[in-house]
């Protein structure tokens, strides 16, 4: 019989960011993913490609748990790094599902999607924390993947 805790139980930490990025914002992403991963939290996201995807492989790449809740109604749309794909058929109304999924958030460079995902957050009352992304009052200013994971976790 396992010890380990169900994955309900666990602390679940939405990333959020772009579905398009630069090498050096994906490499960002698949570190976050990989502390995220390393602390024993789910990964919550959007599923699809860019950030999302590099937060997946690097949590994968951990041995962590990932979930993508999908914009479409194809589960096979998601990333291969997820191991929960909820294919929700809502579009960018799933924005909404992902925030109410997370404990916490860290967001990275994205565009309006991304926006909204922290504008519902901070509504929600959940911290956020930022690594170079949108200036916005309320999000918690992180310089490194180390920095945002640990804030994300309440460890300041």
């Amino acid at each position: 019989m396992s010890t380990e805790r169900p994955l309900r139980a666990r602390l679940h930490i939405g990333v959020i960011g772009g579905a398009e990025c630069d090498e050096q914002t994906a490499r960002i992403a698949e570190e976050v993913g990989r502390l995220v991963a390393r602390e024993g939290a789910v990964l919550v996201c959007g599923g699809m490609r860019g950030v999302m995807e590099a937060a997946c492989r690097g949590a994968k790449e951990a041995g962590g748990t990932t979930i993508g809740i999908l914009p479409g109604a194809d589960r096979s749309q998601g990333n291969d790094y997820l191991d929960v794909a909820v294919a929700t058929g809502f579009g960018e109304a799933r924005n909404l599902a992902i925030i109410k999924t997370a404990d916490a958030i860290i967001a990275l460079p994205g565009s309006y999607g991304t926006l909204s995902e922290i504008g519902f957050a901070l509504r929600m009352g959940k911290r956020v924390i930022g690594l170079d992304t949108w200036d916005i009052e309320g999000v918690v200013r992180a310089e490194t993947a180390e920095e945002a994971v640990r804030l994300a976790l309440g460890q300041d």
